[in-house]
């Protein structure tokens, strides 16, 4: 499959990999017809998807299985009026449905939009809204249902609610039973209301760490950019298990659980959780045995404390990390445990892998790695001018006005302000700040709202918090600017602590020597606060931003 799009598929060295890497992308490509339907064809019994639940029920599904399905799911949409163009709210968390429903919106044309279960009342109003949703499929669970209920009255645009799963109240249609008495017979549509390559076919809504949500807008050739991330970073095999652990609603979801995957061949592992748990998650992959993981840093942190072992990574090949930087300690502590080395990788919901620590590179724990070939990433100043190795500025990519990067969104929806202040002078601004060393390996220093100045220093968080890591007593912990008045900004740690440890003054005054030993003493947090657990976004992300926000309010009372 990976030579219909690849002239060469394997290389010798990162350099190789980095000049000689090319992308054939088909005239209207269309992920459903030519990677599902095609798999289908030529090899009907291919495993496509490995679903596993909390009671460690194993359902098994081929590609003829997920052609079969995604076409009634197409056949259904079509009867109910939807048509090309039209947008869909998916709030199906890893049912396997999911699938189906996505691939099936793909052949008709619709726009999916993915969404997480833990929306409120005011998320879903405010997306179906800005995005003029016409249906919503969701499951059929009391809280999701409950806020649904309470969204209907004030979203107009929407004229079909689905629930899978349970009793269908009055209002709603029983999706799973439509599915399933939907017909088989879908045939690719033609003409006008054929698929191109630039058509819209799926928008995520941003987590945001601050301000609305904004919306991303990505056309047919997305799932193309994620050839890289999947073979070349996290490296999934033909026949292979992929395991990566994300919602449905998250753009993570994307990366690691359905087109790059599917494009290589690969099967897709699912953990459909309630709520999650480092015992369930270790008793899960000595079921589903995945060739291949991928998680954020909390999950391992949380799976090395629940005392995991080499046997619970018996199958895994090989292991990656992201939606986190990943702190030296996780590396160091998860390869004495299972002999793996945790490949880091950073990219966006806005694209695909833009830096990860590919399979020729040495790997230096802390660092997001080199960039990759899709991507002319470069590290600049505020005058866009490359800065200097050791030097913190922004990541952006290059040249993308001379050529747009296969799986680089193409507009914030609706948001032309937005979409202007991303994309100047040909570059496309990330936001995320950096350094570069002398090999040109990446270190991730934090968003460029999350910079910490104090007293004329510039103090990147991550790297306290990579020190506070290190410390046997922290379980996560957020590193943050709280006002000072002398100072202007002093760092403050907001830390949850590890299983068998209380907050008291004196592990305040340990963990604040135990930074200034580890790295530069000005950078030790002056502000150590204790806390149950930390505020994150819908797709796992520290909202550092409400931790800072809540610190003014403070002062400002």
């Amino acid at each position: 499959m990976l030579s219909r799009f690849l002239p060469r598929v394997e290389f010798d060295s990162y350099e190789d990999f980095i000049t000689n890497y090319q992308l054939n992308i088909p005239e209207n490509f269309n992920f459903g017809y030519d990677i599902v339907d095609e798999w289908a064809r030529i090899e009907p019994e291919k495993q496509a998807l490995v679903w596993c639940n909390d009671e460690l029920a194993v359902k098994r599904f081929t590609f003829t299985d997920v052609k079969r399905m995604s076409d009634k799911a197409a056949s259904l949409f079509a009867s109910l009026g939807l048509k090309k163009g039209d947008r869909v709210m998916l709030i199906l968390k890893q049912r396997p449905e999911v699938w189906f429903s996505m691939v099936g919106l793909f052949k008709l044309g619709a726009v999916c939009i993915p969404a997480s279960f833990q929306l409120t009342p005011k998320d879903i109003v405010y997306r179906c809204n800005m995005a003029d949703v016409k249906m919503v499929l969701s499951v059929n669970e009391p809280e999701i249902l409950k806020h649904i209920q309470g969204s209907m009255a004030d979203c107009p645009t929407v004229r079909h609610w689905g629930l899978l799963g349970g009793e269908t109240p009055e209002g709603f249609f029983d999706y799973g039973a439509a599915l399933d008495a939907a017909s088989e017979e879908w045939a690719r549509p033609t003409g006008d209301a054929a698929t191109t390559n630039s058509d819209p076919m799926l928008t995520y809504f941003t987590s945001g760490t601050s301000g609305m949500p904004k919306m991303v807008l990505h056309d047919y050739t997305h799932p193309l950019g994620h050839i890289v991330t999947a073979k070349y970073w996290q490296q999934v095999e033909n026949n292979g298990i992929h395991l990566t652990q994300s919602d449905s609603g998250w753009a993570k979801f994307g990366w690691g659980k359905i087109f790059g995957q599917w494009i290589c061949g690969s099967a897709i592992g699912a953990y459909d959780t309630e709520k999650f748990s480092p015992s369930g998650m270790l008793a899960m992959l000595r079921v589903i045995r995945p060739t291949t993981f991928c998680a954020p840093p909390t999950i391992y942190r949380f799976m090395i404390k629940e005392n995991l072992t080499r046997e619970d990574f018996a199958s895994v090949k090989h292991a990656c990390i992201a939606g986190e930087p990943l702190n030296p300690e996780v590396f160091y502590r998860f390869r004495d445990l299972t002999g793996l080395e945790l490949r880091d990788g950073f990219g966006q919901t806005e694209g695909s892998v833009m830096l990860a620590n590919f399979k020729w590179l040495e790997i230096k724990p802390g660092s997001a790695g080199r960039p990759a070939p899709l991507y002319h990433l470069d590290i600049v100043d505020r005058n866009g001018k490359s800065c200097e190795e050791g030097i913190v500025g922004s990541i952006v990519a290059r040249d993308v006005d001379k050529h747009h990067p296969t799986g680089l969104f193409r507009c914030y929806y609706k948001d032309e302000a937005a979409t202007a202040k991303s994309f100047v002078n040909g570059m496309y601004f990330t936001g995320d700040m950096a350094w570069r060393d002398e090999d040109g390996y990446f270190w991730f220093t934090g968003r460029d709202d999350d910079v910490i100045k104090c007293s004329g220093y510039r103090i990147g968080p991550f790297e306290v918090e990579s020190a506070l890591m290190e410390h046997p007593s922290v379980l996560e912990c957020a590193v943050t600017a709280a006002p000072d008045p002398v100072r202007g900004q002093v760092v403050k740690a907001t830390i949850v602590l590890a299983r068998g440890y209380s907050p008291s003054e004196e592990l305040k005054k340990e963990l604040q020597n135990h930074v200034k030993k580890v790295t530069a003493p000005y950078k030790y947090p002056r502000i150590v606060e204790f806390v149950e657990e930390l505020p994150k976004t819908t797709s796992g992300k520290i909202r550092r931003v409400e931790i800072r926000q809540r610190d003014q309010e403070g002062t400002s009372n």
